[in-house]
């Protein structure tokens, strides 16, 4: 993945303080092409391309006019956000989400065994480590939203490799989606036939019986339509025991060309996916031997089943050369089969089963978006609104070694979201743009919750009641940045931005399950403060160095946690006062090794600093808060020969993190050590890929507790030492 490039995709670079002394010492990477000048207003821009911006991306559909769109719209963001090409990932072993993420700084994502159940947190969003209600950051494709109204990311993550390209913009930055997450939103951009090739086949596989194999075919029929299918599957056995996965995925996409200026795009895609869990372990059994089962998936028979049909449509309206109106809607379908618990003792000494879990949903989300951009004289105006809705029913079952038992909670769940938002690039100067933003949220979150009489828990009167409770949120969010253009390759930015998320009907579900029959949980609110800079350096005619640095500090209001007491459920709270701070940083680039630029090394580097804590809290007092690393660097230098041929290590360093509020439970620190190698042209790939070459054991991701023990079940192992390889064919 190059770490930034002009014409292709920017990954805009999050570097911290002490690295700032960096770009002399690394070779610039992954950046063989100019970046935009990140400095030019759009107007400036517009006057040196005969075609406007808005009529080459949206008209013609061409892949690097839409790139340098984004990356221009990027540019212009006073605070961080990152442009993700995906065609760089090709190159690489991609077996989930949590591999798209290695080089966007400031996320930490991690799979629970390798599988795509994949915890996800961005700037300290979801640290109670929830992976079945995964919520704080905003998923869309194309615009339109993958993430459910209610903020849950509803049991299954977009497949990066069925993308073109993906904007993350983290926090704030995020208002131009309409988002006000802490998280921010991901906006996954999908290929069209405009745009990719007409054939392409991708096989790789590797250890512990993985093979991933995808296919895309596309046609431009006339000058009105035009087509795009890919067929793609997945077989995993798993480092783990009990840990087997196979996915089948279909994504297609239509276009049809209305008119010279109106452009009609309709999305289909198809998703099956089956999963085993393993589980989590105790100390004593990662110790023993950390890729075992532990023996609760294993008599539950533990699993994460869903499967997904998802249409959308967009139609883009290109007004004029200064103004465009977007459109689109989205509906989803999800079955969801999920046995998750086995047996839990409620008290010490207890031995009666009291409860296990198995949960069986249909899960349907509309969502609509209309976005309108207007270029008037000094200002570039964007206009917005999304609307969705959400309905998951279906009920809660007693676990009987993976099959339904009888249902114990008939359960059904409603939610809407409005968000109204309004954002302007106001080129003050040629050296300054000034970025007001404004959006208003409005929520309506609804649980019916019935509990039904079983014969195991007769006597415990805490699951004998159900509830119904619903409530209506409202926030209104202001944004200010600004950005300084110190030169035609680099800027000084800053913002301030208000946040408001209300709480996900898994929270209220939550809390009646936990025996509450009406919920008092509040809205997340709080206010963030970003400053930073970025820029790309040429060095001689042959070398580039490119960086950013970013540092965020946020105050919040009623943080939303699941907590869970020792022989408990696990209930959401409001915390009074939390803190979130951090630096981001990424720098890169590329330096030739000799006069005619035919040997190469493109050195990329990530560091993240998390300070992510209680503030004066009256039960956990300024404790750090968990799941979260205090830091990780992720890094690699890759040797390039202009014939194609690559070759380079990677390596991981990630810091210690707690595994409770108490913190108690230490995650020790870690570091990893790869290597990557493979040859490309304009036809084939092939690559290998070696991982964790140390056999280094270490922990991947963690449940969260209250204040947890040695006994607890908490820990999920990583991945041990393994090779993976593959190859791609494209015409």
């Amino acid at each position: 993945m190059k770490c930034l490039r002009s014409n292709r995709a920017v990954t805009l670079l999050q570097l911290s303080g002490p690295l700032l002394c960096l770009p002399f010492l690394l070779t610039p990477a992954a950046m063989a092409k100019e970046q935009p000048k990140t400095v030019q207003t759009k107007q400036k821009i517009a006057k040196k391309q005969p075609s406007t911006v808005l009529e080459t991306m949206v008209v013609t559909e061409k892949s690097d006019q839409k790139l340098a769109a984004a990356s221009a719209e990027v540019a212009l963001s006073p605070g961080g956000v990152s442009l993700v090409d995906i065609n760089d990932l090709h190159d690489r072993n991609i077996s989930s989400i949590a591999d798209f993420f290695r080089y966007v700084p400031g996320v930490w994502a991690t799979s629970q065994s390798g599988n795509d159940e994949v915890f996800i947190t961005s700037r300290g969003s979801n640290l109670d480590a929830n992976n079945f209600a995964g919520s704080g950051v905003k998923l869309l494709q194309d615009g339109l939203p993958v993430t459910a109204a209610d903020g849950n990311n509803h049991n299954r993550m977009i497949d990066p490799l069925a993308s073109s390209f993906a904007t993350v913009a983290r926090g704030g930055n995020a208002f131009k989606y309409g988002a006000s997450t802490l998280g921010g939103a991901i906006d996954f951009t999908s290929p069209t036939a405009h745009d990719s090739a007409t054939a392409r086949l991708a096989l790789s596989g590797g250890s512990f019986g993985q093979f991933l194999g995808r296919g895309t075919v596309s046609k431009v029929f006339n000058d009105s339509f035009d087509g795009l299918l890919t067929l793609e599957g997945k077989e995993w056995d798993g480092f783990r025991d009990h840990n087997k996965q196979d996915r089948f995925g279909v994504y297609s996409n239509f276009g049809w060309q209305i008119s010279d200026s109106i452009v009609n795009r309709t999305f289909v895609s198809y998703i099956k996916n089956n999963q085993q869990l393993p589980g989590q372990l105790t100390r004593a059994q990662l110790d023993a031997n950390p890729y075992q089962a532990s023996t609760q998936a294993i008599g539950g028979n533990y699993q994460l089943n869903t499967e997904t049909e998802r249409v959308a449509n967009k139609t883009t309206w290109t007004i004029d050369d200064k103004s465009s109106l977007d459109v689109g809607f989205s509906f989803e379908n999800q079955h969801l089969y999920h046995p998750i618990v086995d047996t839990v003792h409620f008290f010490p000494g207890d031995t009666a089963d009291r409860f296990s879990l198995l949960v069986d949903s249909v899960q349907q989300d509309w969502g609509t978006t209309a976005r309108y951009n207007l270029s008037l004289d000094s200002h570039d105006l964007l206009l917005g609104v999304n609307y969705g809705t959400n309905s998951d029913k279906g009920g809660n079952y007693t676990n009987v070694g993976g099959t339904r038992g009888p249902m114990t909670n008939q359960i059904t769940k409603e939610a809407d979201n409005v968000e109204i938002f309004a954002q302007d690039h106001w080129h003050i100067t040629d050296k300054w743009t000034l970025t007001p933003a404004l959006q208003g949220v409005f929520a309506h979150r609804e649980v019916n919750n019935t509990r039904l009489p079983i014969p195991q828990d007769a006597n415990f009167n805490v699951y004998s009641q159900g509830g119904n409770p619903s409530k209506n949120y409202s926030g209104i969010n202001p944004s200010l940045g600004l950005m300084y253009n110190l030169t035609k390759r680099s800027s000084l930015y800053g913002n301030v931005s208000r946040l408001y998320a209300p709480p996900t009907n898994y929270n209220i579900s939550d809390n009646i399950t936990a025996g509450l029959t009406t919920t008092n949980l509040k809205a997340m609110e709080g206010t963030s403060v970003e400053i930073g800079t970025r820029g790309n350096q040429k060095v001689g005619n042959l070398n580039d160095v490119n960086w950013d640095l970013s540092l965020y500090y946020s105050w919040l209001n009623n943080e939303i946690l699941s907590t869970t007491p020792p022989g408990g459920s696990a209930k959401a709270a409001n915390f009074d006062n939390t803190i979130h701070a951090g630096v981001e940083g990424l720098i890169g680039g590329s330096f030739a090794l000799d006069g005619k630029g035919t040997h190469t090394i493109k050195p990329m580097l990530t560091y993240t600093i998390n300070h992510f804590s209680f503030d004066n809290d009256r039960t956990y007092a300024n404790n750090a808060l968990p799941a979260a690393p205090k830091y990780f660097l992720k890094g690699e230098a890759i040797y390039h020969h202009a014939s194609g041929y690559f070759i380079g290590p990677t390596f991981d360093v990630v810091g210690k993190r707690w595994g409770d509020y108490a913190n108690t439970y230490k995650i020790d620190s870690y570091g990893l050590l790869g290597m990557r190698t493979g040859w490309s042209n304009k036809n084939y790939k092939v690559f290998l890929e070696g991982r964790n070459l140390l056999d280094t054991k270490y922990v991947a991701n963690t449940n969260i507790m209250n204040t947890a023990t040695a006994t607890d079940a908490m820990l999920n192992a990583g991945a041990p030492l393994s090779f993976y390889g593959g190859i791609e064919i494209t015409y």
